[in-house]
């Protein structure tokens, strides 16, 4: 993907601040210095425009950049930084979890992890909720130019097996330094968020139905 323009619009600490344009969003999950704002900079080929920061937990809300006038990426708050006050974390989780039950423009999750490591119990449990709510996502393996390419497949797959992923699920291993996955991530959000666009319409109603069943509806089940 062509990016041509990208712009920080907000950073948002409730629904009543989300952007109500009703673009598509990628929300980027993972725990604190993960990678998450160099990985958007190297999405957009920006150096800066999200600020990455040697100190952990600096993120404290939901950074919201729009990207081609057409999709936003959405920042979470990282998630395991002990030096945060176990309120201010609380918060952040009900933030989020609220977010991803309720956000009808949410097209996908981004699950950051750090290929270096095993995943960590937050991660696990992230990866778990997301899988449980049956929401789309995708796991994206970071920081791989940090080990030697013989050692990626033995990484990967501890990764996998750690989370839980199964055959089919998204994963792609990536490099902000060297661009690494770049360009397969892109053509992943651009597939679900084309899938967003062409949602069947629903089809008309049938007069005279008579006594035939109908089916449930969906909201009452």
């Amino acid at each position: 993907m062509k990016v041509n323009n990208a712009e920080f619009i907000i950073s948002a600490v409730g629904p009543d601040q989300y952007p109500v344009d009703a673009l598509p969003e990628i929300a980027l999950a993972g725990r604190s210095n993960v990678g998450k704002s160099s990985l958007i900079n190297r999405m957009i080929n920006r150096k800066n425009l999200a600020r990455t920061s040697s100190t952990p937990g600096k993120t404290q809300h939901m950074n919201y950049y729009r990207v081609n006038e057409s999709m936003y990426f959405v920042d979470f708050p990282g998630y395991g930084y002990a030096k945060v006050s176990k309120t201010q974390r609380a918060s952040w989780g009900k933030m989020v979890e609220k977010y991803l039950a309720e956000r009808d423009t949410l097209k996908l999750v981004l699950l950051i992890v750090d290929l270096r490591h095993p995943p960590t119990g937050n991660d696990k449990m992230m990866f778990d909720w997301l899988k449980h709510y049956d929401l789309p996502l995708c796991v994206v393996a970071t920081k791989a130019d940090k080990i030697p390419k013989t050692r990626w497949p033995k990484h990967i797959k501890i990764m996998k097996q750690e989370l839980g992923v199964l055959p089919g699920d998204n994963f792609i291993s990536f490099s902000s330094e060297i661009g690494l996955g770049r360009d397969e991530l892109w053509e992943l959000i651009e597939r679900y968020n084309q899938a967003s666009q062409e949602e069947p319409a629903l089809e008309p109603e049938i007069e005279d139905a008579g006594n035939e069943a109908q089916p449930e509806d969906p909201s009452e089940a």
